[in-house]
């Protein structure tokens, strides 16, 4: 069983990167939680915003083995909310009472899932969440990629939805 949570953040819930997320969602069965229905402020160096949803959030986040990232490449970088919930990940890195339980990170296995304009993600937006992973000791597992140029065109883009999820199905059976 895939045991995944997707975190998703856009500017459009059923844009092109929310329909092939739920798209693959669909086939692995797993929820996608839409970060811009979060209370979720930006990190604060004084962790005056212990009281917004990030840390509900992040709790039940750790519950799974391996987590979803989905966003759609703005200028380079991930969607607003995306670089919040990234952010706030040094609450669990920081805050005493939190410190082990940010320690479960480790081991985890994230994949991301985004659109763009391009026939491959930016380097720039990849490596943000490579070096993100590996400094927390999550494992990457891949990425699926969709040029919406044209916009989604479900013919194409299903399918590599579709052949994404064999693929990540097939490597959680190794």
């Amino acid at each position: 069983m895939f045991n995944a949570i997707a975190l998703f953040a856009s500017s459009r819930r059923h844009g092109n990167t929310g329909k092939f997320v739920d798209r693959i969602a669909t086939n692995l069965k797993f929820e996608v939680v839409d970060l811009s229905e979060v209370r979720m402020s930006a990190y604060d160096y004084e962790h005056r915003n212990r009281n917004d949803d990030f840390e509900p959030l992040m709790k039940r986040v750790l519950e799974f083995d391996q987590l979803v990232f989905a966003t759609p490449v703005y200028w380079y970088a991930v969607a607003p909310a995306m670089k919040v919930f990234l952010d706030r990940i040094s609450d669990f890195l920081e805050l005493p009472d939190l410190l082990n339980e940010g320690r479960r990170l480790r081991g985890k296995r994230a994949y991301v899932v985004c659109t763009s304009i391009y026939e491959e993600p930016p380097a720039s937006f990849m490596n943000a969440f490579r070096d993100t992973f590996n400094y927390l000791g999550i494992r990457f597992g891949g990425v699926a990629h969709a040029n919406c140029r044209d916009g989604y065109v479900n013919a194409r883009h299903d399918n590599d939805a579709d052949s994404f999820a064999r693929q990540v199905a097939s490597a959680g059976r190794e």
